[in-house]
């Protein structure tokens, strides 16, 4: 009921706010129509996997692009948690006797449903525009971009508790978002990273956003990738556990603060 109630609130939110989800497409919209077109003969991609071609950069970019619509979302969902914990409805179910995992979980699951719609149209979009994938991959990448939502999700809950005032969130997520999207194979192949700085590749190796790009764009071509799927899922859990212990009043960041706005529990 909990977690039903939840969900449903947050995709009627979503659907009443309809700035909100064309914002989530007008970002990586530019970078396919107008970025990849302009840098594909510049970024023409080899044989890697798993194509078993050449690719357009356009091809290439759109996984990348889509999952960014997944890490914009879960940065949002970690806004609107802020907020809800100060003055909304998530205030309210802190204190119920509901477990904290159990209403962290269905806020998570509620900003995955939210994601994977964005995800689905946008896809869509690439399609019009000729950036076609195997039909069987658009299903096979659905519990890969279930799985990337949790994760991203997870770690905008660890950000949302240690935000104390909704005016901080901008200047954070500019430290978090933008790494995390530019240090990634989202918009290059990593050998060409690694040819200009040995360090960045590094980087981007340690970068979990990375191999939940390369879950996706495997996914999307039917191929299962064990090395990205375990990163991705130890991400995922290790950062969903980070924020039950932040939440929990006892122990938490949330705890030493006094509850959810800072008084005394």
């Amino acid at each position: 009921m909990c977690l039903g109630g939840i969900v449903s609130r947050e995709l009627l939110r979503f659907v009443q706010q309809k700035e909100r989800f064309l914002s989530a497409l007008v970002r990586p919209l530019v970078w396919l129509f107008i970025f990849a077109a302009g840098f594909r003969s510049v970024l023409g991609v080899s044989i890697i996997p798993p194509y078993d071609t050449y690719v357009l950069y356009e091809v290439y970019v759109t996984p990348g692009l889509a999952v960014m619509i997944q890490l914009f979302n879960g940065m949002q969902s970690s806004l609107s948690m802020v907020y809800d914990r100060e003055v909304g409805s998530m205030r309210v179910l802190l204190t119920s006797p509901f477990p904290r995992w159990y209403l962290l979980f269905s806020k998570l699951v509620a900003g995955v449903a939210v994601s994977l719609a964005q995800v689905y149209v946008f896809l869509a979009i690439a399609r019009l525009w000729e950036v076609e994938m195997p039909p069987i991959g658009y299903l096979a990448a659905l519990p890969a971009f279930v799985l990337t939502g949790l994760m991203l999700g997870a770690i905008g809950l660890v950000i949302s508790s240690l935000i104390r005032q909704l005016e901080n969130f901008a200047s954070v997520m500019n430290f978090v978002i933008f790494p995390m999207f530019f240090a990634s194979s989202a918009l290059y192949p990593l050998w060409r990273i690694r040819e200009s700085s040995e360090l960045l590749y590094l980087v981007c190796l340690l970068n979990p956003f990375t191999h939940a790009v390369e879950l996706v764009r495997n996914a999307l071509y039917g191929v299962f990738e064990p090395t990205a799927f375990l990163v991705v899922s130890g991400t995922a859990i290790v950062f969903f556990a980070l924020a039950v212990i932040a939440y929990d009043p006892g122990r938490g960041i949330m705890g030493r603060r006094g509850g959810p706005k800072g008084e005394a529990t």
